[in-house]
C-alpha cells in the first residue's frame, strides 16, 4: 500500500502549520520549505480548510493555521479526506474483470488489513507526529510573523 501524494503533502502541511501555532503560514513559504507544487498546496489547503482541520484567510495578508488542536486531528481523518479510494486490489473496483471475484478470499484479507491500518491511523493524532522541542526548530524556521485571524 502506498499513500497518494495528496495524503503525504496534507500531513506535511499540517505539521508545518503546527510548527507555527502563533501565526498564519502562507502557501508560498510552505512551498519554499517543502519544494511542493503551489497548485497541489492550494488544493490541499482547500480540502483541509473545508473539513475544518485548517482555518484559512484569503488575500494579501492571508494564510492558514490549524483549525483544531493537534491532539484533535486524527491521522485517519486526514487519510480518509485525501485518499481517492481504498481499492487495494482490482476486484474492489467497479470495473473488476477478475474471473474468481465471487469465490476468492483475498478481498476479505485485504479489507482486514486495511481496517487494521486505519485503526492505527485513527489512534494517532497530529500531535503524535510532532518532533521533540530541539528538533522542532527544523520545521519552524524564523520567518516573517503574520497575525492570527
Amino acid at each position: 500500500m502506498r499513500l497518494t501524494m495528496m495524503s503525504d503533502y496534507a500531513l506535511r502541511v499540517l505539521l508545518y502549520a503546527a510548527a507555527h501555532p502563533d501565526r498564519l503560514v502562507t502557501i508560498d513559504e510552505t512551498q519554499e520549505f517543502y519544494g511542493m507544487s503551489r497548485g497541489h498546496l492550494m488544493k490541499i489547503v482547500g480540502v483541509l480548510a473545508g473539513a475544518g482541520i485548517l482555518r484559512s484567510r484569503r488575500g494579501r495578508a492571508g494564510g492558514f493555521t490549524l483549525g483544531r488542536a493537534p491532539e484533535e486531528i486524527a491521522l485517519g481523518e486526514v487519510i480518509r479526506l485525501t485518499e481517492p479510494d481504498f481499492e487495494m486490489v482490482e476486484c474492489f473496483g467497479p470495473a473488476s474483470a477478475c474471473a474468481i471475484t465471487g469465490i476468492c478470499r483475498l478481498p476479505g484479507i485485504v479489507n482486514e488489513a486495511l481496517d487494521a491500518f486505519m485503526a492505527v491511523m485513527d489512534s494517532h493524532s497530529l500531535a503524535d507526529m510532532l518532533p521533540g522541542a530541539p528538533d522542532f526548530a527544523a520545521i519552524a524556521p524564523a520567518t516573517r510573523k503574520r497575525p492570527m485571524p
